[in-house]
C-alpha cells in the first residue's frame, strides 16, 4: 500500500524528476533495513584477537557496546585483546575456542549466555587460509579450513541464533571473501568454504525474512587484506583490485551493521563478479586472467 501511495501523486502530477526520486527511495526501501548500533549491545567476534576482528572489537568499545567478548585461538592474544579493550573501560571478555569444534563451541556459548545472558551481534571473522594446490594439501588442512571457515559458522551461530529470534532482534556479520564470488587458483579448499559462506548467509537471510524475523544479516567479501595472513599476495593491477588496509575494512563493517546494509564488496569491482558470469565462460577465464587474480597467491606465504 504504501508504494502506491508514493506513486500515485506522481501519475496525476507528472514529473519526471520526482519518479526518479521515488524510484531511488523504493530502492533503498528494498536493499536496506534500518541498522544495528553498537552502543549498548553484547558484541561478540570471532577471531577477535587478531587483524580485521582485533580493530573491529576495538571500534565497538569506542562506540560504547554493553560489552565485547572475544573468541581466539593464541591465548596470549586474546589476553592482549581484552586488556586494551578494559583500558578503554569497555566491559570485556576473552575465550579461547576452536570455532570447528562443536562441543568446544557449545561449551564457551553457554559460558558466555550464562554471564552475559545474550549477545545481540554476532560477527563470523575467524579464518585460516592454505595457499597451496590441491594436490599439495593434506586432508588435515582441507578440514582444517572448511572446519573453521564454513563449519564454524553453523555451529556458532546455532548457539545464539534461538535468543536473537526470540528477542526479534540481533545482527550477524559473516566476513566471506572476494573468493567467495570467484575460485582463484591455489584457492580450492578456502574458495569452496567462503563460496559456502555466502550461500549460508544467503539462505540465512532469506530463511530469517521468510519468517518475518526482524534479525538482520551482513555479509562481507573483501579482496586481499594486509593482514598478515595473506602476506605474499600480490596484485596485478593496485587500481581496481588494491590490497586492503584492515583498518579501512573494518571502519566498511561497522558503518554497514549500522547501516543495516546486507551485503558488501570490496573493492567495488567485487561486485560485478557475478555480472560478468554472463559472458562464456572461457571470456570469464580470460578476464579473471587478465586482472591476475590466478596468479596473485603464487608468492604467497602466509602469517609465520
Amino acid at each position: 500500500m504504501q508504494v502506491i501511495k508514493d506513486v500515485l501523486p506522481l501519475v496525476k502530477n507528472g514529473g519526471p524528476t520526482m519518479i526518479k526520486n521515488v524510484v531511488k527511495n523504493l530502492m533503498k526501501k528494498v536493499t536496506m533495513n534500518d541498522g544495528t548500533a553498537i552502543a549498548g549491545h553484547v558484541v561478540l567476534i570471532t577471531g577477535g584477537s587478531n587483524g580485521v576482528g582485533r580493530l573491529m572489537a576495538e571500534e565497538c568499545a569506542r562506540r560504547g557496546a554493553k560489552a565485547v567478548i572475544i573468541w581466539g585461538f593464541t591465548q596470549h592474544r586474546i589476553d592482549d585483546t581484552v586488556a586494551r579493550l578494559q583500558q578503554m573501560r569497555c566491559t570485556a571478555k576473552g575465550y579461547q575456542v576452536d570455532v570447528s569444534n562443536r562441543e568446544a563451541v557449545k561449551a564457551a556459548a553457554k559460558q558466555v549466555l550464562d554471564e552475559f545472558g545474550q549477545v545481540d551481534i554476532l560477527v563470523h571473522s575467524a579464518g585460516v587460509v592454505s595457499g597451496a594446490p590441491l594436490l599439495e594439501l593434506s586432508d588435515e588442512a582441507i578440514d582444517r579450513t572448511l572446519g573453521i571457515n564454513l563449519n564454524g559458522l553453523f555451529y556458532v551461530t546455532r548457539e545464539f541464533l534461538p535468543g536473537m529470534v526470540a528477542r526479534d532482534h540481533g545482527h550477524i556479520i559473516t566476513l566471506s571473501s572476494a573468493a567467495g564470488t570467484i575460485g582463484p587458483a591455489l584457492m580450492t579448499d578456502y574458495a569452496a568454504s567462503k563460496w559456502g559462506a555466502r550461500g549460508f548467509m544467503e539462505s540465512l537471510r532469506n530463511e530469517l525474512a521468510k519468517n518475518k524475523s526482524a534479525v538482520k544479516t551482513l555479509t562481507v567479501c573483501p579482496y586481499y587484506i594486509s593482514t598478515g595472513m595473506f602476506d605474499g599476495a600480490k596484485t596485478r593491477i593496485p587500481l581496481l583490485l588494491p590490497i586492503l588496509k584492515p583498518q579501512e575494512v573494518s571502519d566498511k563493517i561497522i558503518a554497514c551493521i549500522e547501516s543495516g546494509q546486507q551485503e558488501v564488496f570490496m573493492p567495488p569491482l567485487v561486485k560485478y563478479t557475478s555480472l560478468m558470469r554472463v559472458l562464456p565462460t572461457h571470456w570469464f577465464d580470460a578476464m579473471a586472467n587478465f586482472l591476475g587474480i590466478n596468479d596473485g597467491m603464487n608468492e604467497f606465504t602466509g602469517r609465520k
